[in-house]
């Protein structure tokens, strides 16, 4: 039973991975990377924050793992500080399966 859990936690993480690089790729493509708009691990961090405030019935380990995806799918920017604004990147070098 705890070998299952802990696949649920690391499928969490990974589907919060896949959302917040595609939040990424749809803001910078369709978008056309807009400066209003707040970086993504923005929401990963305000996610692990509700899970560890407000436990919501044995869902709180979900969502700080699906947080813990969505933040280190923009670890870079977050490294650098960036809260609102655009990421610059040329056209050839957005790739989906990065660290941003």
């Amino acid at each position: 039973m705890i070998i299952l859990n802990i696949l649920y936690l690391l499928v969490s993480a990974f589907v919060g991975y896949v959302i917040g690089r595609a939040g990424d790729y749809i803001s910078d493509t369709w978008m056309n990377d807009p400066a209003w708009l707040p970086h993504h691990w923005i929401y990963g961090a305000i996610l692990i924050i509700i899970a560890y405030f407000f436990p919501l019935a044995g869902w709180s380990g979900y969502i700080a793992s699906f947080g813990v995806g969505v933040f280190i799918s923009d670890l870079k920017d977050f490294w650098h500080f960036k809260f609102i604004g655009k990421d610059n990147k040329p056209i050839n070098e957005r790739r989906f399966w990065d660290i941003n």
